[in-house]
């Protein structure tokens, strides 16, 4: 089994980090505090978002990792820390930044793309 699947496909390059946060999302209306402080929690889900950077990518690399995430939503297969076990789910992607490393000769390499995946 592969670590990793974007959209059923596994990556052209690994993330050199890694990082799954689990967050809890809670109805902002009926989430309050009392007078006395005591927090009223109204939790709705519980999600996961993923941030993930590489290091050197070749120029194909990079634009088969970004083309796999270019749906609006799309499925991501991922080791999760709290189910100790692969889980697939539904995520989209945030904004993509891919800064320029060096070109040589017809190949430009791209170094530190970094992107943040939101489970729907």
């Amino acid at each position: 089994m592969e670590l990793l699947k974007f959209n059923g496909q596994e990556p052209a390059a690994y993330p050199s980090s890694f990082m799954v946060t689990v967050l809890d999302l809670d109805d902002g209306e009926s989430s309050v505090r009392t007078t006395d402080g005591k927090l009223n929690r109204d939790r709705i889900a519980v999600k996961r978002q993923i941030e993930m950077t590489w290091g050197p990518l070749r120029w194909a690399e990079i634009s088969s990792i970004l083309r796999s995430m270019e749906d609006v939503f799309f499925p991501v297969t991922y080791p999760d820390p709290m189910t100790g076990k692969y889980e697939t789910k539904t995520f989209y992607v945030g904004n993509r930044p891919a800064p320029f490393a060096v070109a040589r000769g017809n190949e430009i390499m791209w170094n530190g793309l970094k992107l943040t995946l939101t489970e729907q």
